[in-house]
């Protein structure tokens, strides 16, 4: 795709005010640092950092017949879901493959707020829609609409161990943090937003999501109300390296319509106890008969160059998988990433060795996740 057709959010020209390093993403153009990855990362990890989210799709999903709907869709039990609650789940073709990982929020009893990925709006979008229930085949009372709002709308994740402070400067001492994975509405200087108490960093946080006019607002409001927090701006480049820390896995690398969520060991957020979704079949199949691979975390053994997707994994010799995701981590020091291999070598104190450039450096499969808080 060409520069020209790379779109933007609504806080584009901030990040080139702010003099952010802007590069392509998923049909975006997006900040990938502003100073630096690793002073960034830092930020997350020891105070806040807010980076913007406004290339995520939002979709609203609406009707009495929303709820029963959205369960034959996606994998995790939407029954469970009070108002004002979200959860983790995925969205996979007919083989069981991920076509989409996203949060799904029941923002009100009959209506419900998709957040998925930047890369695949589009196709969740038509895919959804393709599989809406035929006006014929259900009653008025039973029907069931979509909306893709992502145009309209925009977002920020802020992520850090001073998240509730920030939270109480922004919207007043009285009011009350959502607790994690829940959603609330609130009042936000003339307009409204909504907060979710999520993120993909490991640290506290909330995700704020707001029309698009109110973008440059609310983004400069978080960023002099963080200043005495110590506050960054944040780019991909850290949003990168503070979710590998924690393992959690990026769509289009960890993740693919080849690769279902039992595989990627993400099986708890699939409820095989539901009767009817798409690629339920052949997840049954994949927990009855065992994965042939499954996605292992792994730490370096020996300072040297960064592992990188699509690098070669070996045991004693043999090629045993492929990495998905790798960097050098900023708060171990170490290079550490995540890769398939053949459930057979998928044992955690596994020895390991990465090849990069020709040459097989040492590794170790750990335990998720790599980071943990001291």
């Amino acid at each position: 795709m060409s520069e020209a057709a790379q779109k933007q959010t609504p806080l584009y020209d901030e990040h080139v005010r702010l003099g952010a390093k802007i590069v392509p993403f998923a049909g975006w153009l997006m900040p990938v640092q502003y100073a630096s990855i690793v002073e960034e990362h830092q930020a997350v990890r020891n105070n806040v950092g807010t980076f913007d989210i406004s290339h995520m799709g939002q979709l609203i999903a609406e009707g009495s017949g929303a709820r029963d709907w959205l369960n034959t869709m996606l994998t995790n039990n939407i029954d469970k879901l009070d108002v004002g609650t979200g959860q983790y789940t995925f969205l996979l073709n007919e083989r069981g493959g991920i076509i989409d990982d996203l949060i799904v929020y029941r923002i009100e009893e009959q209506k419900f707020l998709l957040v998925v990925n930047a890369g695949r709006t589009d196709e969740d979008f038509t895919r959804l829609q393709k599989h809406l229930p035929a006006v014929e085949a259900v009653s008025a009372a039973k029907g069931v609409s979509l909306e893709n709002r992502s145009a309209n709308f925009g977002g920020v994740a802020i992520q850090g161990p001073r998240v509730t402070e920030l939270f109480h400067a922004l919207f007043g001492d009285n009011v009350d943090l959502p607790t994690r994975n829940h959603i609330v509405d609130l009042p936000f200087d003339g307009t409204g937003v909504s907060v979710a108490r999520t993120g993909y960093t490991g640290e506290d946080g909330v995700e704020v999501f707001f029309r698009a006019d109110d973008a440059v607002k609310f983004w400069n409001a978080a960023l002099e109300k963080g200043k005495p927090l110590g506050i960054k701006p944040c780019g991909l480049g850290a949003r990168d390296t503070l979710r590998l820390e924690m393992c959690y896995p990026l769509n289009g690398s960890d993740l693919s319509p080849r690769r279902n969520p039992i595989e990627a060991g993400l099986g708890f957020f699939v409820d095989l106890t539901k009767s009817k979704f798409i690629g339920r079949d052949a997840l049954l199949q994949t927990k009855e008969n065992g994965p042939q691979e499954k996605l292992v975390s792994f730490r370096m053994k020996e300072k040297g160059p960064p592992p990188r997707p699509h690098y070669a994994v070996f045991q004693n010799g043999e090629r045993i998988g492929e990495v998905t995701s790798g960097t050098l981590s900023p708060s171990l020091n170490w290079g550490v990433g995540m890769a398939y291999v053949s459930a057979s070598h998928a044992k955690i104190g596994g020895q390991i060795d990465i090849e990069i450039r020709e040459r097989k450096f040492p590794a170790t499969i750990e335990k998720k996740p790599l980071y943990k808080k001291s």
